[in-house]
């Protein structure tokens, strides 16, 4: 069993895609830890990436090659300047050269030393391999991106130093009947559970400020998106959408950050179809963002990004005026745990389960958080996530032209949505009248990912990604 934290489920970083975009950036940062190992960095004086599988299908259009050059330069996607990017990506591509690890400058085509290959190695649809070249040696490393930023080896070494902390946890957790043990035995919330493991790797300080800037910057990723017009990036020529809807919705009260934002919504109007369009906006907004190589929180992915910062918006400028960190924290905690029993069961990557395990994933985790925040009882959380799931199963991964905008933008708003309503559904209902427990829902979902064509796992070969061409936008 992995040791899962919050805080892998919930990671910062830059978008469109934790599988093609974190994933790969972070490969190459643990590419550059490998070399340095080996005393060989000093001595490189060429270096080629292959793409395999999905990330070679859909590379392009999830911005895997800029990931990778972005990696091998040494910047670090949680906490780059969003706006350098495309500077550090114009001087590679103009001087035909890299500053690899941000130590050595060396002849980098990427043209050329950046090669996509359509074929799928065994291990996982999502495989790269890096290879350095010295004058008296080359050294290649492969590595997996499985789905939310985290990257492994086939020989899984990297997972030795997670066993050992797993082992440490006071209550290890693989399935959500063993999660509901602990909390029927403790008499305490799923929240509860998570943070003691949380004590066991962090300081109870460390957990509330990282917990409280994963929101935040959920929180001005959705103000960048509501505040920012134009057309996405990538040849699609997809508006955005949640700069209009927020003009609509917000009216004239003045405000001037992030925070003050989310007070002024608190006074406008709150009738049904207007609840309908902010939670939309918000989950519209982050992944706007996303789409345009902006900073998200993967949650559990980024193409998921946008429904829990929405579901808990929504919690706290709609349904509970009060809320605050406690809140906040609290339902980052109870998200992160579903989206670990998800990864653990079956796979948050859509290049492995499709969409279901990305929209599927996130509508869960927020369907469950929401219900603890709203007073469900442990067995009405994990009924929650399972209801939010149970209506996801079997959705495809189909992004028209490899790009994370159609339908990947909508969806977003779709599962946040699904998620309220099942949230409110497990709160009226009695948990002893279930009749499917949440650990079968994601064995289903697994079972049904793997059963999916290949052509509907994130490769734009199957659905709207054929139906509709490039041509046609």
């Amino acid at each position: 069993m992995e040791c899962i934290s919050v805080f892998d489920m919930l990671k910062i970083g830059v978008g469109p895609s934790s599988s093609h975009t974190l994933g790969p950036w972070r490969a190459a940062e643990q590419f550059l830890v490998e070399i340095r190992n080996r005393n060989l960095i000093d001595h490189v004086n060429r270096i080629t990436v292959d793409l395999y599988g999905s990330l070679s299908l859909t590379g392009k259009g999830h911005a895997t090659d800029l990931a990778v050059m972005l990696g091998l330069s040494g910047a670090d996607p949680e906490y780059i300047p969003v706006e350098s990017i495309d500077v550090i990506i114009s001087a590679i591509n103009n001087k035909k050269e890299i500053f690899l690890g941000n130590e050595i400058i060396i002849p980098f085509d990427p043209e050329k030393d950046i090669v996509f290959n359509r074929n799928f190695l065994p291990f996982h649809a999502n495989g790269l391999t890096f290879t350095v070249y010295t004058d008296t040696q080359e050294y290649t490393s492969t590595f997996y991106s499985i789905g939310g930023g985290f990257v492994v080896k086939e020989t899984q070494e990297e997972n030795t130093a997670k066993e050992t902390t797993k082992r440490n946890f006071p209550f290890p957790i693989e399935k959500a009947e063993e999660l509901l043990a602990y909390c029927q035995s403790e008499q305490k919330k799923i929240s509860e559970i998570v943070y003691e493991n949380e004590k066991s790797m962090r300081s109870e300080a460390e957990i509330h400020s990282e917990l409280l800037r994963v929101w935040n910057t959920m929180l001005e990723c959705m103000y960048i998106g509501c505040h920012t017009e134009g057309t996405l990036p990538g040849g699609l020529n997809v508006r955005r959408r949640a700069y209009d809807m927020h003009k609509n919705l917000i009216g004239v009260l003045p405000y001037d950050n992030p925070q003050s934002w989310l007070e002024i919504i608190r006074m406008t109007e709150v009738k049904f179809r207007q609840i309908l369009k902010w939670v939309s906006c918000f989950a519209l907004a982050v992944n706007e963002v996303n789409a345009s190589l902006g900073r998200v929180v993967t949650a559990p992915t980024n193409g998921s990004a946008g429904v829990i910062p929405a579901v808990l918006m929504y919690y706290m400028v709609i349904e509970n005026h009060e809320a605050n960190e406690e809140q906040i924290t609290q339902f980052l905690m109870v998200a992160g745990e579903i989206g670990s029993i998800f990864k653990k069961g079956a796979t948050i990557s859509a290049a492995m389960g499709g969409c279901q395990a990305e929209i599927g994933v996130s509508s869960a985790m927020a369907a469950g958080a929401l219900c603890e925040l709203m007073g469900g009882t442990p067995e009405q959380v994990l009924m929650a996530a399972e209801i939010a799931m149970e209506h996801h199963l079997g959705l495809t991964c189909d992004p028209i032209g490899g790009l994370v905008q159609i339908p990947c933008i909508e969806r977003n708003t779709m599962g946040a949505i699904k998620a309220i309503n099942a949230a409110e559904l497990a709160l009226e209902t009695d948990p002893k009248n279930a009749k499917v427990p949440l650990d079968k829902v994601v064995d289903t979902m697994w079972q049904t990912a793997k059963d999916m064509n290949n052509k509907y796992k994130e490769t734009s070969e199957g659905g709207l990604a054929v139906a509709v061409n490039m041509a046609d936008c």
